[in-house]
């Protein structure tokens, strides 16, 4: 019996299957992880109790840029200290300022952006409140906006979808070159 002849029914001896293969593979789960992963940064904070914000004016620049997601905590507002970052409701607008002091027997905060000259206008009443910023990630934002747009999530589905095929697409091309 030869070396190079298999009998029928004997497994390929070739391993992997090639390049175009791999890469597929690589490509294919490499999308699939930036999926997961975008997702992931969005859903996960908010079983843990935070509100996913995203920052859409200059005001607290150069701490939070524009773009920038903010992750908030619930937070009591008598325990909220001076030059804490608060997130609060100003009508249909959430607002991210930092605290200049907290008048615990007013039940108010006074307020400023970072960027901003002057102190803000109107004091903001502790039911206004959302929350204490505990975490904030530069440009995540942009990204969070596209994911939660209705074209956003076609194009996830599409990516996800895109990057499962390159996995098929190795698994054929490994299974042609055992046939063959």
């Amino acid at each position: 019996m030869s070396k190079g002849k298999l009998l029928p029914g004997q497994p390929s001896r070739k391993k992997g299957g090639g390049f175009i293969p791999a890469l597929c593979n690589i490509a294919g789960t490499c999308m699939l992880l930036a999926v997961i992963a975008a997702s992931l940064a969005v859903t996960v904070p908010r079983f843990m109790g935070y509100g996913v914000y995203e920052v859409v004016s200059g005001s607290m620049e150069p701490e939070i840029p524009v773009h920038s997601v903010i992750y908030v905590k619930e937070a009591a507002p008598e325990d909220i200290q001076e030059k804490d970052i608060i997130a609060f409701q100003s009508g249909d607008s959430v607002i991210t300022h930092r605290v200049v002091e907290n008048h615990v027997v007013e039940g108010t905060f006074t307020t400023k952006g970072d960027a901003n000259a002057q102190k803000d206008m109107q004091d903001v009443e502790y039911s206004q409140l959302i929350g204490r910023v505990d975490r904030h990630y530069p440009m995540v934002g942009g990204m969070m906006t596209l994911y939660t747009s209705k074209i956003g999530k076609a194009y996830v589905i599409c990516f996800a979808a895109c990057g499962a095929m390159f996995n098929i697409l190795a698994g054929r091309i490994r299974a042609r070159r055992r046939a063959g």
